[in-house]
């Protein structure tokens, strides 16, 4: 779906998960791009399958289940959001982890899940800030200069649309759909029945326009 003026809408999203399974998510957070600025973020308590948590995650992201006894379950989340992820631009640090919630947790409902292409950000940091020792979303933001409560969804979503940006502007992109054609990369896509990767550049990095 596009959004004003027919542009593609663009929204970093992170997951947090209650258990050792993808189809567990108990935490959304969605922070949406507009005009080269964060424009908007939301979080969404969503109550995992059979409310079941475990140690290490609770431990990890500070959620319980008495924080999501009263929470929707992902296919009405889902629902409710659908129409803005369905055609947007998608981005998430580790994309792999957070697209495969939503696919396994959409194959566990049985509910078809929405199309939109995404991009990974930490293949963007890769590439456009090869010299951090590490491009985990805590270290990439520290570099950056941006203060965010890690493992905290909605402010995940936050900074990895933060990170989006720096690298949009760094290279002097007019806009983060740019992004992977500037860096050779490929978006990844999913489909209510396909799913492909975002792949990161082939050749050599490139950082500046």
């Amino acid at each position: 779906m596009a959004g004003a003026g027919g542009r593609m809408k663009v929204i970093a999203i992170d997951f947090e998960t209650a258990n050792e399974q993808r189809a567990s998510p108990c935490s959304i957070g969605l922070a949406w791009i507009e005009d080269g600025e964060i424009a908007r973020v939301e979080h969404h308590y969503i109550r995992p399958p059979g409310n079941r948590f475990a140690g290490f995650n609770m431990a990890f992201h500070g959620i319980r289940p008495e924080h999501v006894a009263d929470a929707d379950e992902w296919p009405n989340v889902l629902e409710r959001l659908r129409p803005e992820l369905e055609g947007a631009l998608v981005l998430a640090h580790n994309a792999s982890f957070d697209i495969s919630v939503i696919r396994r947790t959409c194959e566990h409902y049985d509910v078809q899940a929405p199309g939109f292409d995404y991009l990974c950000t930490v293949q963007v940091a890769r590439s456009v800030w090869p010299e951090l020792p590490s491009h985990k979303l805590n270290v990439v933001c520290g570099h950056l200069g941006v203060d965010f409560a890690h493992h905290d969804a909605a402010a995940d979503a936050y900074a990895c649309g933060r990170v989006a940006l720096a690298a949009t502007g760094l290279n002097a992109l007019s806009h983060v759909r740019e992004l992977p054609q500037r860096l050779g990369m490929t978006p990844g896509r999913l489909d209510p029945d396909s799913y492909r990767p975002s792949r990161a550049a082939t050749g050599a990095r490139r950082r500046f326009a």
